[in-house]
C-alpha cells in the first residue's frame, strides 16, 4: 500500500520525497522558506518551514523525512507566532529601502512579510552598517541586506566549487564574505552570478550597465548596435507574462529599436564563426591521430576560462583559441562599420545583451581591447534589458515582431542552439558530419542533449570514433577534470559551461527553476527546426564575410585569442 501522511487533514501520499516540506508542496500548500533550494544541501538554519506534529513538537519540514501516517498541522497558533517573529526579527537587522532596491517586488523577505501582515517592528536595528562591495565587474555584495540563509555560500561552494565566500565570525557578528574580508575582485570568483541567482533578498545583485548604454543612445555621435545572445529569447517574455520557452526574438527587436538602438543583429551568426574556427581547431586535431591526455575545451564561457586561469592553469593550452561569439561579434562589427564610422564622424557603440554576468568581466579583459577601446563597449542582461522595456513604458507583449537588420540577417539553426547544454557541441559536430539528415538524426539522439550535469558519448564522424563530453555547473567540471586527470576518461572534445544547464540558466535570465529551463531549452530546439540553415558553415552572410569580407586574411587576428596563465601560476 502507499504511504501517506496526514497534512493539515488532508492524505497526502509519498514516494521517494526527501522531506516533509516536498510532500506538503505536493497538496498544494505553499511553507515559506528562506535557505531551502531544491539543488543545494539542506542547510535548515531560517526555521520559517516549521511545522507541528500530532504531539505539540514543533520540527522543521526542509530537515525531517516523511514517516507513513504522520500526522503534522501547517498553520496553528503557534506556528504563526514563531514565523511573524522571525519575519520581525530579521526585518529589524535588515536594510529596508525597498523602492530602491534591486529585488524590490522579487524579494521574498518583502513577500513574506506582506504575507504576514507586517507594517510596524517593534526592534531596534541594531547592525553594523556595512560598506557595499561593487569592487567586482559584474557582482555587487550589500551585507546591509543579507539574511544569512546561506543559499550564496552553499552555490558556490557545493554546485560551483569556487569557494570564494562563506561565513564569517560568530553570533550577532556574522556575515558572508570573502576571507580576511577581501573585496570580491581579490578573489578567485569566477563572475558566473549564481550566488545572485539564489539569493532570496538584494544582498547580492548584478552590477549594472544601463546608464552606459543610456549615455550613448542619448549621443548623437554614437551608432549604438544590438547583439542579442540565443538563450535571451526564450527568457525575456517571462518579464512580461509570456510563457517560459516562447521565442520573443523578433519582438526584442522591435523593442531595441523603439528604445533607440540604430542596429539590432543575433549573436547566433557570430557562434556560427565560433564553431568554423573551433571545428577547424578540432578537425586539425583528429587528423593527426595522436595520443593526447587532454582533449579539445571549448572557450566560450568566460567564467569557466577564468576558473581554468584560477584553479587549473595546465589546461590552458587546451583551451580553444576561438573567441567567445560576443566578442567575435563585436570585432567583426567594429570592423566592417569602421569606415563608415570615418566618413560620418560616428564612432560604433556596440552593446551585447546576454543571459550572463560573466560576459561583464569578458568584455572588459586585456585580450579584447584592440588600438585602447574595448570590442564590446556595454553589456546588458536579460533582466536589464526588461527593466529598460518597462521604463519606456513598452508593452512587450503586445509588440508586432520585425526581422533583424541588414546585413548580419541569417544566422543557422546551429548557432540558435548555442543557448542550451550541448548545443556547441552538436552544432560543431554538425559541422564535421556527412552532409545528410540521417547523420543530423545520429547527432541529435546520440546523447548530446539534455540538461543532465554531465553527458558523455561517442559519435563516429569521418570513420572516426569521437569521444565527447557535454558539462554544465563548475562543480560538474570539477568531476571531469579529475576523471581525466587519473586517467580513467579521454576525451577528445568537452564543451564546458559555467552555469547549470547552460545559458538558458545563466544568472543574468529571470529567476526560475529547472521545469522552466527545460522548456527555455525547448524553445531553442523548437527555433533550430525552422531555421532553413542548419550547419553554420553554411550561413551564407558569415560565407560572404570569409571570402571577401573583414575576415578575408583576419580570421585568425579578430577571431582567435590566447589565454595566458597568471604570473603566480607560471612560477
Amino acid at each position: 500500500m502507499a504511504k501517506y501522511m496526514i497534512v493539515d487533514g488532508l492524505r497526502a501520499e509519498f514516494t521517494d520525497e526527501k522531506n516533509i516540506l516536498q510532500v506538503i508542496r505536493n497538496v498544494g500548500i505553499h511553507i515559506p522558506t528562506f535557505c531551502y533550494y531544491t539543488d543545494l544541501s539542506i542547510y535548515g538554519a531560517c526555521r520559517m518551514c516549521v511545522v507541528e506534529d500530532d504531539k505539540g513538537n514543533i520540527i522543521a519540514s526542509c530537515s525531517t523525512p516523511p514517516k507513513d501516517k504522520m500526522v503534522i498541522r501547517t498553520n496553528t497558533p503557534k506556528l504563526h507566532h514563531h514565523r511573524k517573529m522571525i519575519l520581525e526579527l530579521l526585518l529589524a537587522s535588515h536594510c529596508r529601502d525597498c523602492t530602491i532596491c534591486e529585488k524590490n517586488q522579487k524579494c521574498q523577505l518583502q513577500a513574506l512579510a506582506r504575507r504576514f501582515g507586517l507594517y510596524d517592528i517593534r526592534f531596534k536595528n541594531n547592525r553594523p552598517n556595512y560598506e557595499i562591495d561593487d569592487s567586482s565587474p559584474a557582482i555587487v555584495r550589500d551585507m546591509n541586506k543579507c539574511i544569512l540563509c546561506g543559499d550564496c555560500v552553499r552555490m558556490c561552494n557545493e554546485i560551483q566549487h569556487v569557494g570564494a565566500i562563506d561565513f564569517v565570525n560568530r553570533g550577532s557578528n556574522m556575515i558572508v564574505s570573502p576571507a580576511f574580508n577581501r573585496k570580491l575582485s581579490e578573489t578567485e570568483c569566477v563572475n558566473c552570478g549564481q550566488c545572485a541567482a539564489v539569493c532570496p533578498t538584494g544582498a547580492i545583485t548584478i552590477k549594472k550597465s544601463k546608464g552606459k548604454v543610456w549615455n550613448a543612445l542619448f549621443d548623437p555621435t554614437k551608432r549604438v548596435i544590438a547583439q542579442v545572445a540565443p538563450a535571451v529569447r526564450v527568457a525575456l517574455g517571462e518579464e512580461f507574462g509570456m510563457a517560459p520557452g516562447e521565442n520573443s526574438i523578433y519582438k526584442i527587436y522591435t523593442a531595441l529599436h523603439m528604445i533607440g538602438f540604430d542596429l539590432c543583429f543575433d549573436t547566433s551568426v557570430s557562434a556560427d564563426m565560433t564553431i568554423i574556427e573551433e571545428t577547424n581547431e578540432l578537425a586539425e586535431i583528429l587528423s593527426r591521430n595522436e595520443e593526447r591526455r587532454y582533449p579539445l575545451f571549448t572557450s566560450c564561457c568566460p567564467a569557466w576560462v577564468r576558473y581554468v586561469e584560477n584553479k587549473h592553469p595546465q589546461l590552458l593550452p587546451y583551451l580553444s583559441t576561438s573567441k567567445s561569439p560576443m566578442e567575435m561579434f563585436g570585432a567583426v562589427l567594429k570592423e566592417y562599420y569602421k569606415p563608415s564610422d570615418e566618413e560620418c564622424g560616428l564612432e560604433t557603440f556596440n552593446v551585447a545583451i546576454m543571459p550572463c554576468t560573466a560576459k561583464k568581466m569578458e568584455a572588459e579583459r586585456e585580450e579584447f581591447i584592440r588600438n585602447g577601446k574595448p570590442d564590446i563597449d556595454a553589456v546588458l542582461t536579460t533582466k536589464e534589458l526588461a527593466s529598460m522595456i518597462r521604463e519606456l513604458g513598452i508593452q512587450f507583449a503586445d509588440l508586432e515582431p520585425t526581422a533583424p537588420d541588414t546585413p548580419f540577417s541569417i544566422r543557422s539553426g546551429g548557432g540558435v542552439i548555442f543557448g542550451t547544454s550541448g548545443g556547441v557541441t552538436e552544432a560543431a559536430l554538425r559541422r564535421l558530419a556527412e552532409r545528410t539528415n540521417p547523420a543530423l538524426q545520429e547527432i541529435r539522439y546520440s546523447g548530446v542533449r539534455g540538461l543532465e550535469g554531465i553527458k558523455k558519448f561517442t559519435i563516429e564522424i569521418g570513420g572516426k570514433a569521437v569521444h565527447t563530453a557535454v558539462v554544465s555547473g563548475l562543480g560538474n567540471a570539477e568531476t571531469l577534470i579529475g576523471l581525466i586527470e587519473s586517467g580513467e576518461e579521454h576525451f577528445d572534445f568537452v564543451e564546458i559551461m559555467a552555469c547549470p544547464t547552460g545559458c538558458i540558466g545563466g544568472a543574468g535570465q529571470p529567476e526560475s527553476f529547472l521545469e522552466d529551463k527545460k522548456k527555455r531549452s525547448s524553445g531553442l530546439y523548437t527555433a533550430d527546426k525552422s531555421a532553413l540553415v542548419k550547419r553554420s558553415d553554411e550561413n551564407p552572410v558569415v560565407t560572404k564575410l570569409y571570402e571577401d569580407g573583414v575576415l578575408k586574411d583576419r580570421a585568425k587576428e579578430l577571431l582567435h585569442v590566447h589565454y595566458k596563465a597568471p604570473a603566480a601560476s607560471q612560477s
